[in-house]
């Protein structure tokens, strides 16, 4: 699925007029962002710990070729087959060719976001395969033919009764079931799922060089089910995931459940190396890491946009967006939404394809300070919009808009000519008439200029402040209603 021109706008408007979605996403991100508050509060220098994780990340990103190498080096020496996919064309080839191998019917998944990325499940079920996403959000969303519209949590925007109506069609569960009998259906339908798939296709969170593992954290215990249970198991990885040493992971472990839940840890991390050995009990006779470029070289050959890389998929920026606590995930596009995502697609896709997701944002600089990587989100939209700009992709009213008013503030006298116009021309209500300014005119549709003040701050510095001024300060500081108290109404 990639951007068309204009897409964000319009699919932004579709979800703001559905206060149900948007109700239950602000609910969502409200609760996680309050319980990331509490979870870094017990530790005793997060600052500290986001910068060795960001360290550790640049460090990496600065040797990619050597520590990828070493990884897959590792993994084969552990009875483990490594694949390297340029792109997603031929990450979903070596799955499928896996599949062949195999002879698999049935595939099991655990939420991955580059399955999303490079459109597997389609791949899988075009090439005669049956798939079952088994963590219960991507399980909903599977069900309702929808993309995640959150990193974390794929179906968070979805209110409580639109899930029970679901479950009812598909399952007669009666439509005033709790959660827990709603996860119990789920686990109920799911299991079965697990004990016949041939293979069980994870995401990988992170992986370690000097050990040539595959890391995974979830809550559910669906990812440990799909990662042992099937006879294979194949692992999807975005080259950027790798970390050096074991030692590194203790970091990650800490900050990244933390800022996505705010939780001190998920329920269940697994660190997976390699096929079961002969002694195990348990596990896979297979694993297979692919490992996806799909354009993520090219961010890295990117100065300005690098550091995207350095992301630990926690969602804690779409999180605190206003943007995207308003609009939601599928507003983007694509696969990656909120703040990482106004800058990862049009670094992975080109600015050409998502030329309106840096504009996606108030610049607010929220989701800069919440990055446990220290990505650097809010520097990198305007870097993209500046890019948008030089390439003439911004829209002509808009880009006509922005020169006049750099011609405004760039001649005192225009601006003081203005201002007095303004200030003069009529008001209804303290506000200004509508004005007809093309860049402002999907704002304008629910608000008005507010009134210049009568006397403007040039002329407040030149002559000082008369009782008029006082007066009227006053009057607004104490609000419109304001009585004076009795005795003084008395006096006068």
């Amino acid at each position: 699925m990639k951007l068309e021109i204009n897409e964000f706008g319009t699919a932004s408007k579709r979800f703001l007029l559905n206060h149900e979605l948007r109700g239950a996403t602000m609910r969502g991100t409200e609760n996680w962002n309050g319980k990331r508050a509490t979870a870094y509060g017990e530790l005793d220098d997060v600052e500290a710990m986001k910068q060795y994780a960001a360290t550790v990340k640049d460090h990496t990103l600065a040797n990619l070729d050597h520590y990828l190498a070493l990884l897959a080096d590792n993994i084969e020496q552990r009875g483990g087959h490594v694949h390297f996919a340029q792109d997603a064309q031929a990450a979903r080839e070596a799955v499928l060719a896996v599949a062949r191998a195999a002879g698999a019917r049935r595939v099991v998944k655990s939420k991955s976001m580059l399955s999303e990325e490079i459109e597997l499940n389609g791949a899988l079920e075009q090439a005669g395969l049956n798939v079952v996403e088994t963590d219960l959000g991507e399980y909903i969303l599977q069900m309702e033919g929808e993309h995640p519209s959150h990193i974390v949590g794929p179906a968070m925007h979805k209110p409580k009764d639109e899930v029970l109506r679901l479950f009812h069609r598909l399952h007669e569960m009666p439509l005033d079931a709790s959660v827990d009998q709603l996860a119990a259906k789920a686990r109920e339908v799911i299991r079965d799922e697990y004990l016949t798939a041939d293979i069980g296709i994870s995401g990988t969170n992170f992986a370690v060089a000097e050990t040539g593992s595959v890391v995974t954290v979830e809550n559910e215990g669906n990812a440990r089910l799909t990662t042992s249970v099937p006879r294979v198991h194949i692992a999807l990885m975005g080259m950027e995931k790798v970390i050096p040493r074991i030692e590194d992971l203790g970091v990650f472990l800490k900050l990244l459940p933390r800022a996505a839940t705010g939780q001190r840890s998920t329920s269940f991390v697994s660190i997976i190396t390699g096929p079961k050995r002969a002694e195990e009990p348990e596990g896979p006779e297979e694993f297979h890491l692919v490992i996806v470029d799909n354009g993520r070289t090219g961010v890295l050959a990117d100065p300005e946009l690098r550091s995207t890389l350095r992301c630990i998929r926690c969602g804690a920026c779409l999180n605190v967006c206003p943007v995207y606590q308003q609009v939601g995930g599928h507003s983007y596009g694509w696969v990656y939404s909120g703040p990482i995502g106004s800058v990862l697609n049009p670094a992975l896709l080109g600015i050409e394809e998502a030329k309106t997701l840096p504009f996606a944002s108030s610049l607010c600089g929220a989701c800069g300070e919440v990055c446990p990587v220290k990505i650097p989100l809010p520097q990198q939209l305007v870097a993209l919009r500046q890019r948008a700009v030089s390439h003439g992709l911004m829209a002509v009213g808009e880009a006509a808009g922005m020169r006049g008013f750099g011609s405004l503030m760039g001649h005192p006298s225009l601006y003081r000519l203005a201002n007095a116009a303004a200030r003069f021309s009529p008001k209804k209500d303290g506000k200004l008439p509508r004005l007809a300014l093309p860049m402002l005119r999907e704002w304008q549709t629910s608000r008005n200029f507010p009134a210049p003040a009568p006397r403007s701050f040039h002329d407040l510095w030149r002559t000082g402040l008369n009782q008029e001024d006082l007066t009227r300060a006053d009057d607004t500081k104490q609000g419109p209603n304001h009585q004076p108290p009795e005795s003084s109404r008395e006096t006068k």
